[in-house]
Order: C-alpha cells, then structure tokens, then sequence
C-alpha cells in the first residue's frame, strides 16, 4: 500500500473524495543529461515551469516531485484530461536546446484514496504510478475507471484508442488501459511495459504496419455482446449450477482443469463472473489472468511474481514461483 508525503502541497490543498491521480516522467532523461551535460538543468526548469503553468490553469495539486518527475492530484477527471492534453501539446511545440525532444509519458487513474498526515495512502496511487510506468515517451494512459469518467466530455481533437487488458507489476487484476490520442501530435507507439496482455475486443489495422485506428470508446448499446467480467458478478445469474458443477471441478483437479466449448458460448463469462467470484469467496485461492502466447511458462511466471514478496530479488522470486 503506498503513502506518498506531499514537500509541495500541504495537506490542507490536496484533493480528496473522488481523485485523479496523474504521473508523469521524461523517457530517457539519461541520455538528455549526456548530451545537454550542464544545459540539462536549463532544460528541466523548462520542463517543470511549462507543466507547472498547465497544472496550475486546471486545478491540479502538485503533490510531489522528484528528478524529471511529477506527481499531481485534479479533483476532476476532466481537468486532468485537459492539463494532459495542454501538457503534451506545450512539450511538443516547445523550441528545446540542440533541438532535443523532450518526450514525457502520463498515466491517469482515478479513485478514492486515504489521506493522512503523511500524504495519500491506498492502492489507486500505485495503480495510477504503474499505469504511468506502462507508457512511452509523448504517450497519455488511461484507466479504465479515468476512461470511463472522461468519455463524453472529452477536449476536441481527443479520443481514445483501447489498447486491452494488461497486468501491470504488482497489481493482482488485469487493468484496462486506453490512450489519449491528440490531433496532430504522435499516436502510435510501441507495445506497453506490462508482464502480459490481453488485446482489445475489436481493433482496426490502418495501412499495412498493424497500427490501429484511433477510435472512440462508448458503451455497448446490449449488455450481451461482451463478455461478463468480475465487477458484473450481480448482474450474472441463470448458471448458478453449471459454475457450482465447475468449482467443484477445480477442486477434484490436482493440475489442470480445461472449460472448453464453441465460440460465443460464454465461456469468458462463466469463468469471470461465475466461477472466479466463487473461488474468490472461499479465500482459499490465488487468482491471476494471463495470455499464454508463444511463451506460456515465460507469460505464467511474469504473472505469478506479484504475489511473492517484495523484498526477495527477483532471482529468488523466480525459484519460490516454482513452490506455489
């Protein structure tokens, strides 16, 4: 659980309730240092006053820096988006020493955090750091919960691409991810920094490179085109005994148990909002989600070092998954 101690903000200025948390950082700062050598801090006074100005104008509270990093609190989703957006477009137009390109990553997520003496305490502000962490140089990730605030009221120009599901370190759910795609500023990117993913339920490919198309992101118009997830365990009932007949299937199987049938049958419902919810209740089971690929033991190890201990190296965190 994180607690982050505020030296710019004091307590009485940040947001609380409902937040946005939003991390940003320089991808490689080193190799600007090489380069600009003594001009480098020129370049991150600049850097700090244009992302200043921009969080100032809409609302957000610096709650901490470090380096080339920021860490700010918007008591609106929306004035996150729009200092995002400002933020970006400011870095891109900016004229930066030897023509450098100064290309920042940010990652938002929105939720309801503690606040104590010490600063925010709970898991939405490693869930927002880790979302940040997934991105690339000039790239704006979203959470789900931040999309999902956001989308009807989003800035012209902005919409948002569904880059899937991915497990991001040290969080034990997969997280889906959007990306803010600003008009006339880059788009595509490389695939996330994540341990596995999930792709996006429907993508286009736009020329022959497999880049997809920005899109816009809006509710399905019949709850039953996708498939039932955790958070729709309420909602999901008619199969109560096929998912008691397949938890007691789990029970009897020492290694593997396989739920097989034709597409569209719902197998990714019973499982994730059935089955997985009744396990869970037990409190007997350790849960993780993963995409096998090419690499199935490469992509089930990846999944299981969250729920080891943190302070074992990862060496040994690699011989205790062979205990689990």
């Amino acid at each position: 659980m994180a607690t982050i101690q505020s030296d710019t903000a004091t307590m009485h200025d940040i947001p609380v309730g409902t937040v946005t948390f939003l991390f940003t950082d320089i991808e490689g700062s080193t190799q600007l240092l090489a380069r600009l050598r003594d001009r480098y801090a020129d370049l991150l006074a600049e850097h700090h006053r244009l992302l200043r100005e921009v969080f100032a104008r809409w609302h957000g509270r610096e709650v901490d820096t470090q380096g080339d990093a920021f860490f700010v609190a918007f008591p609106r989703a929306g004035d996150a988006i729009n200092a995002v957006v400002d933020a970006q477009r400011a870095l891109a137009d900016h004229s930066w020493p030897d023509s450098v390109e100064v290309r920042v990553r940010m990652g938002l997520h929105t939720g309801e955090p503690w606040v104590v003496a010490e600063g925010y305490v709970g898991m939405d502000v490693h869930r927002a750091a880790r979302i940040a962490h997934a991105g690339h140089g000039g790239q704006v990730l979203l959470s789900e919960t931040t999309a999902a605030l956001v989308l009807d009221d989003l800035p012209g120009g902005v919409t948002l691409l569904d880059l899937g599901c991915h497990q991001l370190r040290d969080m034990r759910r997969l997280e889906h991810i959007q990306q803010l795609v600003i008009d006339g500023l880059p788009s595509n990117f490389p695939a996330l920094n994540s341990l596995a993913s999930l792709p996006a339920l429907s993508s286009q490919s736009a020329g022959g490179n497999g880049a997809r198309e920005p899109r816009s992101v809006g509710p399905s118009p019949y709850r039953g085109l996708a498939a039932f997830r955790e958070v729709d365990e309420a909602v999901f009932f008619g199969r109560e005994a096929f998912t008691e007949q397949l938890a007691g299937a789990v029970h009897q199987q020492d290694l593997v148990a396989v739920i097989v049938g034709p597409s569209g049958s719902g197998k990714s419902s019973v499982v994730f909002a059935g089955l997985l919810p009744a396990l869970q209740r037990e409190g007997d089971w350790l849960i993780v989600s993963l995409r096998p690929g090419g690499r199935p033991f490469h992509a089930l190890a990846g999944a299981l070092l969250p729920l080891l201990e943190d302070t074992l190296s990862e060496t040994d965190r690699l011989i205790e998954i062979q205990k689990l």
